[in-house]
């Protein structure tokens, strides 16, 4: 039955989850105590201040600050076994409780973990979502192309272009993308999400936001096309000699059915795989590609917290990342699953 493979893999890619929790606990664990006690002389200090304003006695003062800081070390479990400290934080993680960055705050200026990651993934989902679909697209029809024409010149002169292309590092072909297009030909801006200032009507934040997102998104789609279009290829050929093939023209069907209609629908599984794992790739938001734009995107903020040492966002970024991506493979063995037949389910052919 297919439900007893569908629940075999939600809990599976649960487990997984879980277990990477764990380990990331442990190996932040002491950089994470570290933020944390500095956070709660902080907060004791603030809390200080504010009493010695309105004349409070100071030996109560010092008093207070003894009780209050153990009670907050208490409540973040601070003084607990090393196994019971691991074990607490990886629950906060596990319940999306990241507490506070040290350094960063998000566009409103909150220091709230989660609100400072959550807000990245709408540009990095922008961005290379947008790249990825268009990649897609070129790519699959270009593969088709090739296949339908093998051995060809254009087969041939794609692939060595492919083999060129496929090799280029993104960070390094985006900066020449930039210096070429945004200084020598100035079409497209150099960076950023929108301009300074930013329009006022909504219609031209849009053209704004489009003008500024073409030259990544084009800098993307050149560089995975061709490997996408090379794939494809492959996988349409392999089918195009498969017996039923043979025996879909042997009946006379057109070549375009055949084509369509049988080949790339059984082609279309691994196709499928290859598009979706390309786009949950990107969700760390090709870091240094994020930062050459600068795009404000996932990428851009674990460059950020790694270079100002904020642990926090750092472990919220990585947690949250590592959902997005094993809930995208759970998603894609279930549409696998679904897709090809011949994949065994609950145990049964």
């Amino acid at each position: 039955m297919y439900w007893r493979y569908a629940i075999k893999r939600i809990l599976m890619g649960i487990l997984i989850y879980v277990i990477i929790i764990f380990i990331y606990s442990i190996l932040f664990n002491t950089v994470m105590e570290e933020t944390l006690n500095g956070q709660i002389i902080e907060i004791v200090n603030g809390e200080m201040l504010k009493m010695s304003q309105v004349g409070t006695d100071p030996e109560y003062l010092l008093q207070y600050r003894q009780i209050r800081i153990k009670e907050l070390r208490t409540l973040y479990h601070l003084d607990d076994p090393l196994p019971s400290r691991i074990f607490w934080r990886a629950i906060n993680t596990l319940t999306f409780n990241y507490g506070n960055s040290t350094i960063m705050r998000s566009f409103k200026g909150e220091t709230d973990v989660l609100a400072i990651v959550l807000e990245r993934i709408p540009y990095t989902l922008l961005l290379f979502t947008v790249a990825i679909l268009i990649d897609i697209v070129v790519g699959v029809s270009l593969g088709i192309k090739k296949a339908q024409r093998a051995g060809k010149l254009m087969d041939q002169t794609t692939s060595i272009i492919t083999m060129v292309v496929y090799g280029l590092p993104s960070w390094w072909f985006g900066m020449v993308m930039i210096m070429l297009f945004a200084f020598t030909i100035p079409i497209f801006p150099s960076g950023g999400f929108n301009s300074v200032p930013p329009p006022n009507t909504f219609l031209a934040r849009v053209v704004d936001t489009l003008y500024h997102l073409a030259l990544p998104v084009i800098t993307l789609v050149f560089i995975g096309f061709w490997g996408r279009a090379y794939l494809t290829r492959n996988i349409v050929l392999g089918n195009l000699q498969e017996d039923f093939i043979m025996s879909a023209r042997a009946r006379g069907i057109p070549e375009r059915s055949v084509l369509y209609g049988h080949a790339m629908r059984t082609s279309a599984p691994p196709i499928l795989t290859m598009s979706l794992l390309s786009l949950l790739a990107s969700f760390n938001g090709a870091l240094v590609f994020e930062g050459i734009f600068s795009w404000p995107g996932m990428g851009s903020l674990y460059w950020a917290a790694v270079q100002q040492n904020d642990i926090p966002v750092l472990l919220g970024n990585l947690s949250i990342t590592t959902a997005i991506y094993i809930g995208g493979i759970v998603v894609l063995d279930l549409i696998y699953g679904f897709l090809d037949p011949r994949i065994k389910v609950g145990g049964k052919a």
